[in-house]
């Protein structure tokens, strides 16, 4: 999940600081003022606000200049930049390349948990049981997986509602190509499942001996059943052919504005099923989206 500091949602994109470099010393900062490494302003900063909410629909709060300047400084030493203006400026130039996708790793943080809002899970059990997917089974999307740990999550209420043979088949993604690689390996330390029921470690986690001692791996056979892909939820088309029975979308829209919350909203509404389920963070409402999303409990609301 995205934790950039929460910004208020609004109609506009994100505040920027509108006082000039120079009209403040209080602002001032720079390798001799702040024994920083490279020279960091105001200006930087407002630019890397435009350029991630551009880019990702982030409103990046204003009071995360340290966390910035901390994760780009490590994207200025790998690319031989000596300062982030030539940094910002070269990026803008080179539009989609490979290093964006390196800026929004390094800004994105993912806090993520083995079922975490347990309540959602209950849910998405008694929804599993009580209803009959389309001809193709069921199809699930995670639009925030982070490390895994939500996927997987998903994968084990599935199996444990309607057995290891049913055609259930789950797409898994995020913005953030490395936390992927992650998921997709589908190990972890093992401090990170204590709050795993007994009986699903034994069903669905191997640990690790010898020199994988301290670490648990998700069995071959539940990781069969996802797919992991990187999606902008914000840019272009997204790669689906087929509608979804559920949708997980948590702990993502806080991030964005108003606008930008509504957009996405549309278009999970179009590639979710009439009477699909759309599961949302305990911090967001949708309650200005009655014309496409009903409140059916908490944080759960069902499609138009």
């Amino acid at each position: 999940m995205l934790n950039l500091g929460r910004s208020a949602s609004s109609n506009k994109a994100p505040a920027h600081l509108v006082q000039d470099d120079d009209a403040s010393p209080d602002h001032l900062s720079g390798p001799l003022t702040q024994g920083r490494e490279f020279v960091w302003s105001n200006r930087d900063f407002s630019r890397v606000q435009t350029l991630i909410y551009k880019h990702a629909g982030i409103s990046l709060h204003d009071g995360k200049h340290a966390m910035v300047y901390s994760r780009l400084s490590r994207r200025l030493r790998e690319t031989g930049h000596e300062s982030f203006a030539s940094y910002l400026d070269w990026l803008e130039s080179i539009n989609d390349g490979p290093e964006w996708q390196e800026f929004v790793n390094a800004l994105t943080t993912n806090l993520t948990a083995f079922f975490r809002e347990q309540h959602h899970f209950e849910i998405l059990s008694q929804h599993l049981r009580s209803h009959k997917p389309g001809g193709n089974g069921w199809k699930v999307w995670c639009s925030a997986a982070s490390t895994g740990e939500e996927p997987y999550s998903i994968l084990m209420t599935a199996v444990e509602s309607l057995g290891a043979s049913t055609s259930f088949q789950l797409t898994a993604s995020d913005i953030d190509s490395r936390v992927l690689e992650t998921a997709s390996r589908g190990v972890y330390r093992a401090e990170s499942v204590k709050g795993v029921s007994t009986e699903r470690l034994h069903r669905f986690i191997l640990r690790g001996r010898s020199g994988n001692s301290g670490m648990v791996r998700i069995k071959p056979e539940l990781r069969q059943m996802v797919d992991f892909i990187n999606v902008n939820l914000i840019a272009g088309d997204w790669p689906f052919r087929e509608t979804f029975d559920v949708v997980f979308c948590r702990n993502v829209m806080i991030y964005f504005d108003a606008p930008t919350q509504r957009r996405v909203l549309e278009r999970i509404h179009q590639v979710l099923k009439p009477g699909g389920l759309l599961f949302v963070g305990h911090a967001e409402n949708f309650s200005d989206a009655r014309d496409l999303f009903a409140l059916k409990g908490k944080t759960v609301y069902e499609r138009q």
